[in-house]
């Protein structure tokens, strides 16, 4: 009997998507150690040659997931590079991709900080700390440009990056744990008002001519 080859012709290409959405459901629900590839085969209505075929085991699986997931981080930070408009602007625009991406992945991310906080699972090494220290950056360069062009105060670039990165995380980390608090979009976008009201330099100019 002739061995049948599994070729990019053969195979459904929604199977990938499929395999992808399953792991997703299954690492975030049951954990990462807890589930076993014939669970994400059956989830994803695949035999186990498929999953091979895509991803070899596992630890493949969820490396892709890992590395699809933080690609869209990628994209939007190499966008925020180029845009036009006042920091503060580019900022909230930053803010709100970077929320509004986390909501349409809250699965894998929910993931990630199972794995990042959790009990260790035998997940295999990403590093997600990488990614973490870009945004920060990004928000770091923003900021900076702030100052330079008068838009923000001259004092603390550092405690300026912290504030807005903790707004950010905590209306992710909100949505994780007590999504029932209801922060949004439009509630982050108000919380980053306030904070960029308290650190624009012309409310310090203003300040200063009241006194």
């Amino acid at each position: 009997m002739a061995k049948t080859t599994l070729t990019s012709k053969s195979l459904d290409h929604t199977a990938r998507g499929r395999l992808l959405a399953a792991a997703t459901e299954l690492f975030s629900r049951k954990g990462y150690a807890a589930t076993v590839t014939r669970e994400i085969v059956a989830a994803a209505g695949v035999t186990k040659p498929v999953l091979y075929y895509y991803f070899r085991n596992k630890e493949g699986i969820y490396l892709e997931l890992m590395l699809e997931a933080f690609a869209k981080l990628d994209a939007i930070l190499d966008a925020s590079r180029s845009e036009r408009g006042s920091a503060t602007d580019r900022l909230q625009r930053l803010s709100d991709r970077i929320f509004s991406t986390f909501m349409e992945n809250i699965e894998v991310a929910r993931l990630v900080y199972s794995i990042y906080y959790g009990p260790h699972q035998g997940a295999p090494f990403f590093d997600s700390d990488a990614y973490h220290l870009k945004l920060h950056d990004a928000i770091r360069r923003l900021v900076k440009e702030g100052i330079h062009q008068g838009e923000l105060q001259k004092w603390g670039v550092e405690d300026m990056v912290w504030t807005i990165l903790g707004a950010v995380n905590v209306a992710m980390e909100a949505q994780l744990g007590h999504p029932e608090i209801r922060m949004d979009r439009r509630r982050l976008a108000r919380i980053l008002k306030l904070i960029f009201q308290g650190i624009s330099a012309q409310r310090r100019r203003q300040k200063g001519e009241r006194e």
